[in-house]
């Protein structure tokens, strides 16, 4: 709060002077100047419950269980930990053109119907959100339209309206007339999403926001919604490609790192129900330089396809090159496997790719990639139906990584029959009509391509 400043006014003009004196500056009659109190600025801020705050003991404070509020869109709903929840405030960012807009369209089609929902576009009219809306056969979904930039006038019809969920597309357009600086930058993004915020915050108004990424991917601002926000997806995918995944990188309210798997279809953004089937090779046979690992991607146990290509160098320095996964682990994983496993690739290029467009954070596919690395280089099919999971340390050594027979179970749905995991991993009973290799070291899990 601000405190009150006191000036000096006079009685014959009105001016007003800093201090007193016996003549007024602006007029020149003397003796009119007369203490007086200047009339403080407005509040930008308030507390996030629209009162003064007071200390609180946490003992005496009652936790409040709300009700999550699903969005019609299974897939979504997962990402989000189960729903939307009243207060909540989220970003979504992705590259332009890969379906942000028409996710959160189709799922404020869903709400509205139970839920008040208003879109407020700043990038297209409301007859082009009409025709993506036509396209989509939701012509007559109950949401309401606002096409406006500014956000006095946008903060105005949430109060007149008062809906339950509110839709920012995209938080970079809006702007205050408080800050002289340009729509998108800094100043107005940090100012903009941090009213909104706190407006979501007092009122319990759902408030999604979209957000431009850089040509790095992240989000634009640099970075400053991403603190502001209680929940951060990122949209990803190939944009030669019909699948779109979102992707969890903050969440207040659910687990990070979580991810829905969605295609795009005619009629918008369909959830995949089995994402695993989409990353894993449809070979009748088996080929070489092919492992498939079981990845964690929040709750979920995800298989992915790693697929390795060892040809000797033509010329020049090796490449090390990996998509989808950290390049620097390769080079690593490269040198334990010539230190401890007797397979040197100095004379080869390797190239390693996660298939579908994933990208594996962990390093439990560490196993994988090595054993992909050596059947690409020994042209020796890894095993069909053989799931591989486990992190290489420097020693050579095969460690365990976190919900094994999770992993274990979801691959022995798909059909997998043989596991090579690390020994710490391994079940105490092991599934009906599958095999259990069990490794401790390098050495042991390259001698499955010598059988």
């Amino acid at each position: 709060m601000a405190k009150a400043k006191t000036l000096y006014a006079c009685t014959e003009c009105g001016g007003q002077a800093p201090k007193w004196q016996g003549q007024c500056p602006h007029c020149g009659v003397w003796n009119t100047l007369v203490e007086t109190v200047a009339a403080t600025a407005p509040v930008r801020f308030e507390s996030v419950s629209g009162a003064r705050s007071t200390v609180t003991p946490l003992a005496s404070v009652t936790a409040r269980a709300t009700s999550r509020i699903p969005t019609g869109l299974e897939e979504f709903d997962r990402v989000l930990g189960g729903g939307l929840v009243p207060g909540g405030v989220i970003l979504l960012g992705g590259d332009p053109g890969i379906g942000k807009s028409t996710l959160l369209l189709q799922a404020g089609a869903a709400l509205g119907a139970a839920h008040r929902t208003l879109y407020v576009t700043g990038e297209e009219s409301a007859e082009q959100i009409a025709l993506r809306a036509q396209r989509l056969g939701l012509v007559n979904a109950p949401i309401e339209l606002l096409a406006e930039v500014q956000l006095e006038a946008i903060v105005a019809a949430i109060n007149a309206t008062s809906p339950e969920i509110v839709v920012i597309d995209s938080v970079q357009t809006v702007y205050t007339e408080a800050l002289a600086s340009a729509p998108g930058s800094v100043a107005q993004v940090r100012e903009c999403a941090a009213q909104l915020t706190r407006l979501a915050k007092q009122r319990g108004v759902i408030v999604l926001f979209v957000g431009h990424v850089t040509k790095e991917g992240a989000i634009a601002g640099p970075r400053v919604l991403e603190h502001i926000v209680d929940t951060v997806l990122y949209f990803e995918g190939d944009p030669h490609s019909s699948f779109r995944l979102v992707r969890a990188i903050k969440n207040r309210f659910g687990a990070a790192n979580e991810l829905g798997v969605f295609a795009m279809t005619e009629r918008g953004l369909k959830g995949v129900a089995n994402p695993s089937a989409l990353f894993l090779s449809q070979h009748a046979e088996g080929v070489a330089g092919s492992a498939v690992v079981a990845t964690l991607e929040g709750s979920r146990p995800l298989l992915v396809e790693v697929q390795a290509l060892v040809d000797p160098v033509q010329g020049g320095m090796p490449r090390r090159l990996a998509v989808g996964l950290d390049p620097q682990r390769l080079a690593l994983l490269l040198a334990v496997l010539h230190r401890h496993g007797g397979v040197d690739t100095g004379g080869f290029d390797v190239f390693v790719n996660a298939v579908g467009g994933v990208r594996i954070l962990e390093p439990a596919a560490d196993l994988a990639v090595l054993l992909s690395v050596c059947s690409s280089l020994k042209n020796k099919p890894v095993p069909r139906k053989t799931l591989i999971f486990g992190e290489v340390g420097l020693a050579g050594e095969i460690r365990p990584v976190q919900r094994g027979q999770e992993r274990i179970r979801e691959a022995a749905k798909l059909g997998f029959t043989t596991f090579v995991i690390p020994n710490l991993n391994k079940p105490k009973q092991t599934p009906e009509n599958t095999k259990i290799i069990a490794v401790d070291r390098v050495e042991e899990a390259l001698a499955l391509l010598r059988e």
